[in-house]
């Protein structure tokens, strides 16, 4: 998938405008289910630092978690401004494109497949609105060595 003159390209097709690939990724991420909270199963992707691909220095973090129904959850951190924010977003089952938003900030969306969440690193499309579209890296942090996975939880985690 690349953008080419307003362009997006899929598999080296012409597949839509770049505005209609953003409104894709934002209605996805907002299509998040009204669902029982005490019912939702988590299932931890991990632990992720989040770095623009030619800037290279991170200090975003996200840890995600997703649900059977395809609902993304969990935290963004920002040490160097003491932030932590919830993210909210989804699966789309059909493209498996995975969208999602930090905190009350909708016109950021971040997307990858959900595939690309099961591997050391992924490439991330970070959508600043409509207007601009920059590649990111997601670069997997390992677990601290003799630390276990903490048992799964109800809800998503917190840093």
């Amino acid at each position: 998938m690349y953008y080419e003159n307003n362009v997006v390209y899929v598999n080296g097709e012409e597949s839509c405008t770049a505005e209609e690939y953003y409104q894709q990724a934002a209605d996805i991420a907002a299509a998040v289910p009204e669902a029982a909270e005490d019912k939702v199963e988590w299932m931890p992707l991990g632990v992720f630092a989040l770095t623009h691909e030619e800037k290279g220095d991170a200090n975003m973090f996200l840890q995600l978690v997703v649900s059977k129904e395809g609902i993304i959850a969990g935290t963004y951190t920002n040490p160097l401004t003491n932030t932590a924010l919830p993210i909210e977003g989804m699966v789309d089952r059909e493209t498996q494109r995975a969208a999602w938003t930090v905190g009350d900030n909708k016109n950021t969306v971040m997307e990858t497949g959900i595939y690309n969440l099961t591997k050391d690193e992924a490439p991330v499309l970070m959508h600043f609105g409509k207007e601009k579209t920059q590649n990111w890296l997601l670069v997997r942090l390992e677990e601290p060595e003799g630390e276990q996975t903490p048992p799964q939880s109800d809800a998503p985690a917190e840093f």
